[in-house]
Order: structure tokens, then C-alpha cells, then sequence
């Protein structure tokens, strides 16, 4: 089977010329992609436990430590213990923070807007429930392997 027929390569393309745009709108304002989302997924009142940020957008632990560290280095965020459980800490965006999170969300509307000024709305409700349906069928077969895999090490 080509490369071109296949979903998983559609998705992946789709994704990489996204992120392409995004980087190079986010380029002009002196951050990147991954800053805007992780400062796109920080409660502006609230701030937000840590340890909530990297599932939330699929980071993993070191690389979520790496990413608050250079970004409390740029002054965009600033870390509190969390008053009631002095074990977590959450994250609060600074003032830096907050006006680069503004231009991260105004490059998300502008693409979305841009999005449905081009495609019409019955198809991209259809494409919203196919992504949907991969995204179930991932994630039921994700589960199905970490039992498999369970059952296999419980069985040694």
C-alpha cells in the first residue's frame, strides 16, 4: 500500500503543515508552537497543577519539566505551592505570559476562522465525527494492549 493511501499518513501530514504555520506565526512573537499551547492550557484565574498540563496536551513528564523551566526562565510563567496540599505546585502565567498566550489564541482563531471561511460546515462536521471514531478506535486498542500486556506479566 502507498504511503498516500494511508490515514495514519493524511493525519500526520495534515499535522505537520499545521504545525509549520503555527511556528512560523508564532516565530514573530518570539515563541513557539508548544510554548503557545502549554500557555493556551493555563487557567488565567486559577493557574494550574503541573502535573495536569502534560496529559492534557500529550507531553511527557521531562519534556514538561524542561518546558516549564525555560518558560519560568523567560518570565511567561511563575510556580506557587498550592496553598491547600503543599505537594502540588500550579503554575501561574505573568504578565509576559498572559500577552503571549493572547497572541498564541489569536493564531488558533485566525486558523480556525480561516478553516471554516474554506470548508463548508457539513464537512467538517463529518470530519469532526471520523476523527472522533479514529480517535476511539485508538485509544480502545491502546487499552486492549495494555491488558494484553497485563495479562501477559501476571501469567511470568
Amino acid at each position: 500500500m502507498k504511503k498516500e493511501k494511508t490515514v495514519d499518513f493524511h493525519i500526520k501530514w495534515g499535522w505537520h503543515a499545521i504545525s509549520r504555520m503555527y511556528n512560523a506565526y508564532a516565530a514573530r512573537y518570539d515563541i513557539t508552537m508548544a510554548i503557545g499551547y502549554v500557555l493556551l492550557n493555563i487557567d488565567l484565574e486559577e493557574g494550574t497543577p503541573a502535573t495536569k498540563i502534560g496529559p492534557t496536551l500529550g507531553m511527557e513528564p521531562r519534556s514538561l519539566v524542561r518546558m516549564l523551566k525555560s518558560l519560568e526562565e523567560r518570565g511567561l510563567i511563575r510556580r506557587e505551592v498550592d496553598e491547600t496540599d503543599k505537594r502540588f505546585v500550579r503554575i501561574f502565567l505573568t504578565e509576559e505570559g498572559k500577552a503571549k498566550r493572547e497572541l498564541a489564541r489569536d493564531g488558533v482563531i485566525l486558523f480556525n476562522n480561516m478553516v471554516r471561511e474554506k470548508i463548508p460546515l457539513d464537512k467538517l462536521v463529518i470530519f469532526f465525527e471520523v476523527m472522533k471514531d479514529i480517535i476511539q478506535m485508538v485509544e480502545d486498542e491502546n487499552a486492549r494492549i495494555k491488558t494484553t500486556e497485563s495479562e501477559e506479566l501476571s501469567l511470568d
